[in-house]
Order: C-alpha cells, then sequence, then structure tokens
C-alpha cells in the first residue's frame, strides 16, 4: 500500500525532500548485510509505499508540495531531478506569489479557502496513481503561517474528503528560544484543529536535534539541513519495511495503519515521538561495534527518562515498583522525571536481529494500568540493516513525553492572550477569541489526560 506525503511550507518542503532522499538511499544502499533477493524485496516494498516508476526508469515521489512562495519549491524539485536517482513529478507542485507572513491567520482563513481546491486536484491526482492508499503522511511546521495555518486547513479537508483514510502529520516543534514572536499562538492554533482532524501527531523537537547534530554527529555549525537529514533519518527508521509477523519473511503492507493500530489506541492520545539508536557521524561509525543488549538497554533508559539521545541519559530514573503503595499514600511526585507511555512501538533492523531480547519492554511499570504491555508494546524487525548502520533500532512511543513542552507552550500562549498582544493581526483574518479559547481549553485537557496516565 501506498503513502501519499504533502509538503506543506518551507520547512515541510525542505523536510519532505530529505525524508525522500534518504529512503532512495537506503533502499539501494548495497550494505543491507541480507541476501540479493531478500534486499529486492525491500527496495519494491520501499518504492510501492513511496515511489511510482516512470517511462525512463527514474522514481517519482509521491508527494504533493504546497508553499506561497515559489523559492523552496523550485530549490527542491530542482535538487531533486539534479540527484538524477529519483525527482518529484512536473505536475505535482502549488505555489503562489505571496506567503503568509508567519500569521497562522492567514494561512488558514485566506490561503486556504482561496487555494484548496487547486490543491485538493492535486492530491486526488496522486491518490489516483496509488494501487491502494494507505494514507497520507502530512509535513509541516507549527511556527510559521503557511505550513502551520494552511496545513491545518488541508488536513481538515483531507478529513472530510478522505474520510476513510489515515491522516499522520509530521510537526516540527519551535525552537524554546522561539524563531518567531507569534509562534506560540501559531502552535496552539495548528495543535488544536491537528487534534480535531488528524489520526496521529508524529512531533519532532527542533531542540533535540540540535542537541544530536551537536553532540553524536559532531556537526560545529549546524544547518536546516543538519538538522533534516538527522530528522529524515529517524523517519526512515520508522517508515522503511519491515517483516509483517515473527519469522515471516513478508514485508509488511500497511504501515501507516499498523503504526495506527499499535500506538494511537484512544483519540484522546495522539502524540508520538520518535527515538533513534545509534545516530553517529560515518567517521565514528567506522570504529564502532554494537551489541542488541546495549543498544536496547540505552533505547529503553532513554524511554522512561524522556531522553531524546543516548548521550547524557539519567540513569537514576527507574519506573515505580509493582505493587508500590496506592497512589493515595504515595508522596507527589515521587518519581518526577519518569516517562509513563500508554504504547511503544520498537523497530529492529540489521544482523542477529532475531536474538534481540525485548523483555525490559514489555515491564507492566512502564504502562498506564489500563492497558497491560501485551497490547501497549509491540516489535517489528528485519534482518535488512538500515543505513549503513549494522544494528539501529528505533522507538515510536505514544507517551508523557510532551507534557512539559506542550504545558509551556500553551503557558506562554495564555500570557501572550490575557494582555491581548497581537490578537489584532488574528481577528482581521477571521480568527476570533472564541477561536484561541476553545485551543487552550482542548490543549490544556490533552495535558491533563496525559499526566493523569
Amino acid at each position: 500500500m501506498s503513502i501519499v506525503t504533502l509538503q506543506l511550507g518551507q520547512s515541510g518542503n525542505q523536510i519532505g525532500f530529505e525524508v525522500f532522499d534518504a529512503l532512495f538511499s537506503d533502499s539501494h544502499c548495497s550494505q543491507g548485510l541480507c541476501s540479493k533477493r531478500e534486499n529486492e524485496a525491500y527496495q519494491a516494498s520501499c518504492k510501492e509505499r513511496f515511489f511510482s516508476e516512470e517511462e525512463n526508469g527514474v522514481p517519482i515521489a509521491r508527494a504533493v508540495l504546497v508553499d506561497m512562495e515559489p523559492k523552496v519549491i523550485n530549490q527542491t524539485l530542482s535538487k531533486a531531478s539534479q540527484s538524477g536517482r529519483w525527482k518529484y513529478g512536473q505536475r505535482s507542485c502549488f505555489c503562489q506569489k505571496q506567503g503568509s507572513g508567519n500569521n497562522w491567520a492567514y494561512g488558514y482563513s485566506v490561503h486556504g479557502p482561496r487555494h484548496a481546491e487547486s490543491i485538493m486536484n492535486l492530491i486526488q491526482k496522486e491518490v489516483e496513481k496509488c494501487d491502494s492508499l494507505s494514507g497520507f503522511f502530512i509535513v509541516m511546521s507549527m511556527a510559521g503561517g503557511t505550513g502551520s495555518g494552511l496545513g491545518a486547513f488541508i488536513t481538515r479537508n483531507l478529513q472530510d474528503q478522505y474520510s476513510n483514510s489515515l491522516k499522520m502529520n509530521h510537526i516540527i516543534w519551535p525552537y524554546g528560544t522561539g524563531e518567531v514572536i507569534v509562534q506560540n499562538y501559531n502552535s496552539i492554533l495548528t495543535l488544536s484543529h491537528l487534534y480535531r482532524s488528524s489520526d496521529a501527531l508524529l512531533v519532532h523537537e527542533n531542540d533535540a536535534l540540535h542537541k544530536i547534530c551537536a553532540k553524536l554527529m559532531n556537526i560545529k555549525q549546524i544547518s536546516f539541513r543538519d538538522i533534516n537529514q538527522v530528522l529524515a533519518h529517524q523517519l526512515g527508521s520508522v517508515f522503511q519495511p519491515t517483516y509483517s509477523e515473527e519469522g515471516s519473511s513478508h514485508y509488511r503492507r500497511n504501515p501507516l495503519g499498523d503504526l495506527m493500530e499499535n500506538l494511537v489506541s484512544h483519540p484522546e492520545f495522539k502524540l508520538l515521538g520518535v527515538r533513534n539508536i545509534p545516530q553517529m557521524s560515518e567517521h565514528s561509525l567506522a570504529y564502532s561495534t554494537f551489541t542488541w543488549a546495549g543498544l536496547l538497554k540505552h533505547l529503553r533508559q532513554m524511554l522512561i527518562s524522556n531522553a531524546k539521545m543516548e548521550e547524557g541519559i539519567d540513569w537514576q530514573v527507574r519506573p515505580p515498583l509493582s505493587g508500590a503503595p496506592t497512589p493515595g499514600k504515595m508522596p507527589v511526585n515521587k518519581n518526577p522525571h519518569f516517562n509513563k507511555s500508554l504504547a511503544n512501538l520498537v523497530i529492529l533492523r540489521g544482523k542477529e536481529v532475531h536474538s534481540a531480547d525485548l523483555g525490559g519492554f514489555k515491564d507492566p511499570a512502564l504502562y498506564t494500568s489500563w492497558l497491560g504491555p501485551d497490547n501497549a508494546f509491540n516489535m517489528w524487525k528485519t534482518q535488512r540493516a538500515f543505513n549503513k548502520y549494522e544494528k539501529s533500532a528505533a522507538l515510536v512511543s505514544n507517551s508523557q513525553f510532551l507534557v512539559k513542552p506542550l504545558d509551556m507552550i500553551v503557558g506562554k500562549a495564555w500570557n501572550m492572550f490575557a494582555s491581548k498582544a497581537y490578537i489584532h493581526q488574528y481577528t482581521k483574518f477571521g480568527i476570533e477569541e472564541e477561536d484561541f479559547l476553545d485551543s487552550f481549553t482542548l490543549l490544556e485537557q490533552v495535558v491533563a489526560s496525559y499526566r493523569n496516565l
């Protein structure tokens, strides 16, 4: 089954390019550490998901590119075609001459209604090229205007027109120090609208990606491209093919459907995060060896201590002991840094993958009381190595990892709203104070629900 990717705004288009490039590079990598037959099956499965073939043999990304300014889309198209390995479709882009000025309301209320029909027509043409549609992967940021505002509008339209198809929004969480003065307004409006119309929100935080570039990749002057390549590597480690079941040599057909089924068991809990191990520069990789026991020990501790990378993990954090005293007798915040999960999916790729022991992720103490590990934990595997890593593991988690950042963004936006700062920039495009209040209410409920896991 195929996934149609929507690249929205500057950030969405730059990330989308790196994702397709990482998927293509990995599927055509000669270091897959598996048989030729297995490698060909892996390539075919990747292609069915993300690429369609053109007559001259160059694969075309199953994507629609949207931005309100032409510069980034032109650069993205040019980079893909210059690679000579894959490209975007000639009629899969929509751009205008005027951006959204970092204003969510302009993207949602002006560009959305004005251009929705043209954009939905492009999406329909892309869908018609798929033999079978798994769903939509929508790549956008939430701090600006086009990706966030127009992205929320298009996601709502997808919900109306493709109600039976899954929609996963990939969201870039802005730097805490701020890129845009109104980023907190744009963020709460984006999140609250997506919570109503998307099936899952897969979140990457810019601050965490920046740290990975600095500490693990040893990059001295970090560019957005560096950050996007780290992000693309993590997404590739999730979306590339894996076996459909233990002992099977068939690749799973419905990646989005399987992800949702494993991770999103309740409509109140839609926030997903990705962790990946190992991740390092090519130079360091040449001198490194890994065991499954070591990788999984680190990955489990990254989960429970809410660490985004293997360096600097807090090893003091422990899950609460089974048979601990009843909640009424427990001191409040006894273990404030423990990250409780609703559901986890571990994806293992590489050598001797069937010998990996995942027992540590089946501890009931990691999960909420109303969903045991049998339902809350899943694993996917393939012997085919990913992107030159002999062994690698990815963790997609529905957990409390975003409670603090979300609470902070809502708090900062509320402080601005209470003093009526910049509200006029939104009301003049039809977003009323009532819309802000609805967003605050919904997101405060999300924070409370995750806190009470």
